[in-house]
């Protein structure tokens, strides 16, 4: 007799065949590690083309299903477990972090509400208050948990739309903008793009943004400022993406303050460094600012996707992101929503908090410690080599360049396409450079100096032409 689906599913749950499949493939992908290239090559890219193809009138067999996607899926991932994935802040997993996240997957849990999740909620509340201790911020300061820092942003700037308009008498929940005061935003001339996206998204409009003049590094300059005021809202960085440089937080957060202007600090992977002995001196008054964006997945190396929306202003947070139904009923439990654009959500606190859990302070401290020391490890080797450095390095970024701006763009094509390591450029200054973030655990010394190697012999054989 045929079963039917609901049979099938019942089956494949209690014989738990697919979760052992699907681990003996994890094994087996986490010991190949070393051996895998940092990107793909073209025949495991072309290998892709397997999966288009129409959608299939009878479904394959779950086994299948995963075969199918482990045989085709797995050598086309870019290698962001190993130690020489140095692309786009990409961080690692933890394996305690990583553990937790199969757990949490089983569980499946949406962490919309106390009532949709309580061990979600609960390890929300938790990983607020030890993520606020560890990077000296207000104790008051609340969290939302989004995808990643494009979200976080877009959060921080709304709950500054929210509040500036209310301390102005304006609304804009129920009033909208058209008719409101015009609000201004300051940022620096290399803010981040998720910085002018989040500007654009809440109807600010980009043409509209003041930007101020930076240094050779990237910072703002403070003596730069225009004089702000209470339609003020500042944009300042922990972190430049590029050169991983710090903007001066104290000083232009105390001018905001003065007026009751806002200040969001983009910390995407920066702001960890509050949480360093070494390093806490970058952040230095960044605690004054009125809101805070951070990933877990970049520095603190959570599993994909894990974002932080941090605000110290409580009900400015939540107003700016209210949601109301009838079928919503509010305890005296944290119900996450409340703080993020999103009600349906992935228990993203449990990678966090294991996270955490797992390293304690004296872990987070060392883990900076190591990213921030290979990067300045990577640094020198290629300085050494010849290669210009561009930056100071004082975080977790390397700015690299050849000779002329030709050699660079033929070295790192060569680069990429040998699989030894992977970075990606960045326009530095109307220059094409390469730029190098140093962002996983698993980077050893050992990978600095193939990684090093492989730079090296990619601009000998671009010189070649």
């Amino acid at each position: 007799m045929t079963q039917t689906l609901q049979e099938q599913l019942f089956i494949e749950q209690r014989k738990k065949e697919l979760l052992q499949q699907a681990h003996d493939y994890a094994a087996a992908f986490i010991d190949a590690g070393a051996e895998q290239p940092a990107f793909p090559g073209e025949q495991a890219i072309a290998g892709l083309s397997v999966f288009d193809e129409p959608v299939p009138e009878a479904g394959l067999s779950g086994a299948n299903v995963i075969d199918k996607l482990a045989h085709y899926g797995g050598p086309a991932t870019a290698a962001q477990q190993g130690g020489r994935y140095f692309g786009f802040v990409n961080g690692g997993a933890l394996p305690t972090a990583l553990a937790a996240r199969w757990l949490a997957d089983v569980w499946d849990q949406n962490s919309a509400v106390f009532n949709t999740s309580p061990i979600a909620s609960k390890l929300e509340s938790v990983s607020e208050k030890w993520v606020t201790e560890l990077l000296g911020l207000p104790s008051n300061t609340v969290a939302g948990f989004v995808t990643g820092s494009s979200s976080a942003i877009f959060c921080g700037l709304a709950a500054a739309r929210w509040r500036l308009l209310k301390q102005l008498g304006w609304d804009v929940n129920t009033d909208g903008l058209a008719g409101a005061p015009q609000l201004r935003i300051i940022t620096g001339r290399q803010t981040h793009a998720t910085v002018v996206k989040a500007v654009a998204l809440l109807g600010f409009g980009t043409a509209n943004i003041e930007f101020v003049d930076v240094d050779s590094q990237g910072r703002l300059i403070a003596e730069k400022m225009p004089v702000l005021d209470d339609k003020s809202i500042v944009c300042l960085q922990a972190g430049n993406v590029a050169s991983g440089s710090f903007d001066p937080f104290e000083s232009i957060c105390q001018q905001a303050r003065d007026v009751g202007a806002w200040v969001h600090v983009d910390g995407a992977f920066g702001l960890w460094a509050a949480a360093s002995e070494n390093y806490r001196g970058l952040t230095k008054g960044m605690e004054l600012a009125h809101s805070w964006s951070v990933d877990g997945h970049k520095t603190l190396n959570t599993p994909y996707d894990c974002g932080l929306a941090l605000c110290a202003d409580a009900e400015a947070l939540e107003k700016a992101l209210q949601a109301s139904g009838s079928y919503i009923v509010r305890g005296k439990d944290r119900d996450g929503m409340n703080y993020t654009p999103d009600m349906s959500r992935r228990a993203r606190s449990i990678d966090l908090w294991a996270a955490l859990a797992y390293l304690g302070k004296d872990g987070v401290d060392q883990l900076i410690d190591l990213l921030c020391s290979r990067a300045r490890e990577m640094a020198s080797a290629l300085e050494v080599e010849g290669f210009r450095i561009l930056n100071d390095v004082v975080f977790n970024q390397v700015l690299v360049a050849c000779e002329t701006e030709e050699a660079t763009k033929a070295t790192i094509a060569d680069v990429q396409a040998s699989g030894v390591c992977w970075a990606g450029t960045t326009n530095w200054f109307g220059e094409t450079v390469i730029r190098v973030s140093v962002c996983n655990w698993a980077t050893t010394s050992e990978d600095i100096a193939l990684s090093t190697k492989a730079f090296v012999d990619a601009r000998a054989r671009a010189s070649k032409g």
